[in-house]
């Protein structure tokens, strides 16, 4: 929700971070650095679409300028509009044999957002600072085809639900630093943030609303959500010196954060004996408002024992009100050998307590011929599944690498690690037919008439189980100058990694909490591998970036959907296993500087319109759903092609 033109650059810290940064920071923290340029007006707009399929169309425009405030001051703005139209990939319906189910696709989308970064010397020793962003979001996304006799009072040639999204985001942070006689910084700041999403069903109905009372709405409120966060940070630093280049870092603070999440019902007629046509609408009985409150404080030290040897030790203790305490530290070591060549290691712990959403969140999805629910995890419904109250996960990571620059402009780094998470929270369960029909008229809904008892489905979170992750980075990258050919800069970044089930958590009924399935999208659902392959090479006015991604293998245990034979059907203990292959992907683009304020570019992204394999028909949903929707990496979309210019002011 932040606009691209905003952001000057992104710092990424990848260890022991939640020692200072809290349970956000289990795997990392991507510290978003925005613009504080003054004096100028950049402008951006860019267009383009998905050639192959003929839609998904996609514009946007964008701005950033600043001003100065002063002679120290200094006050930014930028914003963006983004819409990008429906891309829908369709398949022959197994009812119909047409083409005639949109549901395979991307949402419609439209975007704005806004960001207003400010900073002002009060004194020589006080600075006033904040920043703000403001974003609204509207997406409509296909479900599946309804035929005709579902209503053909209402629509006698079938109908296809649209789920419409209406979303306010927003935050703001005010902050003053300044420094204190003693040498201390300091740095006083409070972030308030929201989000609120309104959803809703368009192009609907709800049969036996229509049935019971000759009518029904054809579009409905569904359920609302919001989420509130307000973070007060007190953070207070002073650096000593040993002499001989040597010293050390100390810094420590505290902070307070409130957390507000809230389910709103939707309308009567959404929820009314099964809901309308789409998915179910959330009944008074899941709507709710919960809260809590996190105290936290850390400290961390960098020191300097040799101008060769630099060791981080730090540590955050927080307190959550609905989960206890949580200690997190690290020990962090670097040597540098030489000024090419230094080696580097750390040992941390992490803590992340379940979120307010994965403690309360309700859904019920309704299919033609089934359903599918999600459950409160502390709810009776869930309860009678044999739902235990969530713990927070806890993790131990251990990290090892070098960095050189064996000749000068060539940088390669390289880090080995291992991440151990325990009581990992993920949907777990895989009831189904009559366990799940009980559990969801527990929560007070009906569902409709006519459907696959066997494609009657209900998870919840579940703290399902412990992983092991273990991966290689390696990164490199070299710029060179071709003199009268110009210069080129030549990048390459690999990741291989693997994650396994070290211990697989069973439920009150002595159940184990994941299934195959479930099991596969913590462990193969992501690639194996992936490479990065850059070259930008600038001549004169012209400049050429050319990308080459390879995904790696991705494996899924895949569900046999209606079509496949009658006892593999809908099944959550047989599954077909099903291999995404690696593939390459290949990104152009062509730039020319036209004028001193005018650049212009054209380009394409997966240029040559890779896609992912297709499932076989007995795992394809209706024979529309062919695509692994649950494994990452190589997107459906295929080719994306655009033009973009860029005017500086």
């Amino acid at each position: 929700m932040i606009p691209a033109e905003a952001i000057d650059h992104i710092e990424v810290l990848r260890d022991g971070a939640a020692s200072q940064y809290g349970a956000d920071g289990i795997a990392g923290v991507v510290n978003i650095i925005l613009k504080k340029t003054v004096s100028h007006l950049d402008m951006d707009a860019q267009t383009g679409a998905n050639a192959y399929n003929g839609d998904g169309w996609q514009y946007q425009f964008g701005f950033d300028g600043g001003l100065p405030l002063g002679d120290d001051g200094y006050a930014n703005l930028s914003g963006q509009m983004y819409h990008t139209d429906h891309f829908v990939q369709k398949g022959i319906d197994s009812r119909t044999g047409v083409s005639d189910d949109p549901a395979l696709s991307l949402s419609e989308e439209t975007r704005q957002t806004l960001s207003l970064n400010a900073g002002k010397h009060l004194t020589r020793s006080l600075e006033l600072y904040g920043f703000a962003t403001y974003a609204h979001r509207h997406g409509e996304s296909y479900q599946d085809y309804r035929t005709p006799d579902i209503l053909p009072q209402m629509y006698p040639q079938g109908f296809v639900p649209i789920e419409a999204l209406e979303e306010q985001d927003f935050a703001i942070t005010l902050g003053l630093k300044g420094r204190l006689p003693a040498g201390f910084k300091w740095d006083l700041n409070s972030t308030y943030g929201f989000d609120d999403d309104h959803m809703s069903l368009k192009n609907t109905a709800n049969p036996a609303y229509y049935a019971d009372y000759g009518s029904s709405p054809t579009k409905a409120r569904t359920e609302t959500f919001n989420h509130m966060q307000w973070t007060n940070d007190l953070n207070i630093s002073r650096k000593f010196s040993l002499g001989s280049g040597r010293f050390i870092n100390l810094s420590f603070g505290g902070q307070h954060r409130l957390e507000i999440y809230h389910i709103g019902a939707g309308d009567p007629v959404s929820y009314y004996k099964g809901g309308t046509q789409g998915f179910a609408g959330l009944m008074p009985e899941n709507a709710g408002r919960w809260n809590r409150d996190v105290w936290a404080g850390y400290i961390d030290t960098d020191f300097h024992p040799t101008r060769k040897l630099d060791i981080d030790v730090g540590g955050r203790f927080e307190h959550y009100t609905d989960t206890g305490n949580a200690e997190t530290g690290k020990i962090a070591a670097r040597y540098d050998f030489t000024k090419r060549f230094a080696v580097r290691a750390t040992i941390s712990n992490g803590y992340r307590a379940p979120t307010l959403l994965e403690e309360h969140y309700s859904a019920l999805n309704v299919t033609p011929f089934g359903a599918s629910a999600s459950l409160p995890v502390n709810s009776p419904a869930a309860s009678s599944l044999g739902a235990q109250r969530l713990k927070a996960e806890r993790s131990t990571s251990l990290s090892g690498g070098f960095v050189m620059e064996p000749v000068d402009n060539f940088h390669v780094s390289v880090d080995a690690y291992q991440i151990n998470i325990r009581n990992r929270i993920a949907p777990g369960g895989s009831f189904q037919g009559g366990a799940a029909e009980n559990a969801i008229g527990l929560t007070g809904a009906t569902l409709p008439g006519g459907l696959a008892s066997d494609n009657v489905t209900a998870t919840y979170f579940a703290n399902g189980a412990s992983t092991r992750t273990q991966g290689l980075d390696i990164m490199a990258d070299y710029a060179l100058s071709l003199r009268r050919y110009g210069h080129l800069n030549l990048s390459m970044a690999l990741n291989l990694n693997r994650t396994r089930i070290s211990h697989l958590a069973t439920d009150g009924t002595g159940s184990p909490f994941l299934n195959a399935q479930q099991i596969g999208y913590l462990t193969t659902a992501s690639p194996r591998s992936k490479i990065i392959l850059n070259a930008y090479w600038t001549i004169g006015k012209w400049s050429v970036n050319v990308r080459q991604t390879r995904y790696g293998e991705t494996v899924n245990n895949v569900t046999y959907q209606d079509q496949a034979p009658a006892a593999l059907q809908y099944s959550q203990s047989q599954f077909h296993r099903f291999v995404n292959t690696p593939a390459w992907l290949t990104d152009l683009e062509v730039g020319f500087q036209a004028t001193k304020r005018i650049h212009l570019a054209v380009g394409g992204n997966n240029l040559f319109n890779v896609r992912p394999r297709r499932m076989p028909l007995e795992n394809s949903y209706l024979g529309t759903l062919f695509y692994d929707n649950n494994s990452a990496g190589i997107p459906m979309t295929g080719g994306y092609y655009y033009g973009r210019i860029n005017v500086s002011l």
